[in-house]
């Protein structure tokens, strides 16, 4: 794996991608993703969804794609025979009526247009067939919820104000609607990802992805110290394994046999 490779596909890891081991399964499972199905991951990253797609239906039934080309290295090395390409939800590079589940997980909030991805993503679903998307609610994902309340006591921050479409209950089901898909049900994931200690908590601050890791970035040295001191504070023993838990909204519809967008 390059070194260009690592670092975005490594941070992402760290910091996000922890989460995946329990957040893919249960979104295919909230999709319906089995076996016999032609799958297509939207906004892959770095394989964690891939993966778990092509345990379930075979790596030659998975096609993925992402606008970054080192996510799409990182996904092809992780699930060998998937077809993973570099593009955007926008302008999906393949024909009408091509998948049976179409899912998008973590992305429509960074999509440029998130309605014209999922417009593409119906697009190429078969009439009667599944699209699914998820996405954090991210006021209940701990991990950032504890470092940004240890850099506000450490240096009085706050969080960057960003609204990302999707993080609010209700907005995917609108997506999905605002597409023409019917037999829309929604619900919410809990995802697990556990740690070795204090050190590997921060190792994702620190490497550099999203607002978190660009905002470490810019920091001084005595800075970025408050704030691991104050993040460790929250810990009654900030050497020993702990879980943090984060929760993603879900929502899957059905492409009726007229769509209406």
């Amino acid at each position: 794996m390059s070194t260009t490779m690592f670092h975005a596909a490594g941070g992402y890891e760290l910091l996000m991608g922890r989460f995946l081991p329990t957040l893919a399964p249960a979104f295919a499972d909230a999709a319906g993703v089995s076996a016999g199905q032609d799958v297509l991951d939207v906004g892959c990253g770095p394989g964690g969804l891939t993966a778990e797609l092509a345990a379930r239906v075979g790596a030659g039934r998975v096609d993925a794609i992402d606008p970054s080309a080192p996510f799409v290295a990182a996904c092809r090395e992780r699930v060998p025979g998937a077809r993973v390409v570099e593009g955007t939800a926008e302008d999906l590079p393949y024909p009408a009526h091509r998948f049976d589940t179409t899912l998008a997980s973590l992305v429509v909030g960074f999509m440029t247009d998130p309605r014209r991805g999922v417009e593409e993503m119906t697009r190429v679903t078969r009439t009667g067939c599944v699209v699914a998307l998820c996405f954090w609610d991210v006021r209940r994902m701990q991990a950032l919820g504890r470092f940004w309340a240890a850099a506000r006591a450490a240096i009085d921050a706050a969080p960057a104000d960003r609204s990302l479409v999707g993080a609010r209950e209700g907005e995917l089901e609108g997506l999905l609607s605002g597409a023409g898909l019917v037999g829309i049900r929604s619900g919410e994931i809990e995802a697990i990802a556990g740690y070795r200690d204090l050190d590997d908590l921060w190792s994702g601050y620190t490497a550099g992805v999203g607002p978190i890791g660009q905002y470490v970035s810019r920091l001084s040295d005595a800075e970025r110290d408050r704030v691991r001191d104050a993040v460790a504070a929250g810990f009654d023993d900030p050497s020993a394994p702990f879980e943090l838990s984060a929760v993603a909204w879900f929502a899957v519809g059905r492409v009726p046999a007229h769509p209406t967008a």
